[in-house]
């Protein structure tokens, strides 16, 4: 079977759609305990300038202390409608790579503003 054939086919998306996405860097403000999860998970507030402080729950505890995050920017798409996961209202979701050992948060490499849409 060629690499071509291995690939799972999701279906090309237009950039118009893409565009729909907003996927913007932000940075996390505060960290807290979520007893409530599932899952082992953290409550985010995070700083997205323009588009105000969002919060979310996210599944990081594996990689990541609370300290760890606090003043970290990450990315996170925030016109997906809002969730209620448990006692909690998620506000955008956190991008990452899940692997065996956690998910690992997306990196952004150097500072940009607060707000700033993956281009």
């Amino acid at each position: 079977m060629s690499e071509q054939q291995e690939t799972v086919a999701y279906g090309d998306l237009s950039w118009s759609e893409f565009e729909k996405v907003m996927l913007c860097a932000g940075t996390v403000l505060q960290v807290e305990e979520f007893p409530e999860a599932r899952k082992p998970a953290w409550k985010l507030w995070v700083d997205f300038g323009p588009h105000g402080v969002r919060k979310t729950s996210a599944q990081v505890k594996q990689l990541y202390t609370a300290q760890e995050l606090i003043g970290r920017q990450i990315v996170g798409v925030i016109n997906f409608p809002a969730k209620q996961i448990g006692p909690f209202r998620s506000e955008f979701l956190l991008t990452g790579f899940p692997t065996q050992e956690g998910v690992v948060i997306t990196a952004i490499e150097r500072p940009v503003p607060n707000g700033t849409r993956l281009a």
